[in-house]
């Protein structure tokens, strides 16, 4: 998995990866969720480590099929001036 572009909202996160066909969208985010969840809980202890959950079990996944990878990048790019 190679991440392609992020940006990190107050309420979501917009993500571009470059994935194996093989692995389905459900996976990909399980894993995404999985390792970002144990990092921040390793290394934020006492805060994280009260919260059931840190995140929820409901993402958006969409295709690049039809549109080209840089006008992905610049979407997600141009959400940090987003009002």
């Amino acid at each position: 998995m190679e991440i392609l572009a992020l940006e990190v909202m107050p309420d979501h996160v917009h993500l571009f990866v470059s994935v194996d066909p093989s692995w389905s969208p459900q996976r990909i985010m399980h894993a995404l969720k999985g390792s970002t969840s144990r990092t921040l809980r390793s290394e934020f202890p006492n805060p994280l480590m009260r919260m059931p959950s840190l995140w929820t079990r409901s993402f958006f996944v969409s295709t690049a099929g039809n549109v080209s990878s840089t006008t992905i990048e610049k979407y997600i790019a141009e959400q940090r001036t987003r009002d």
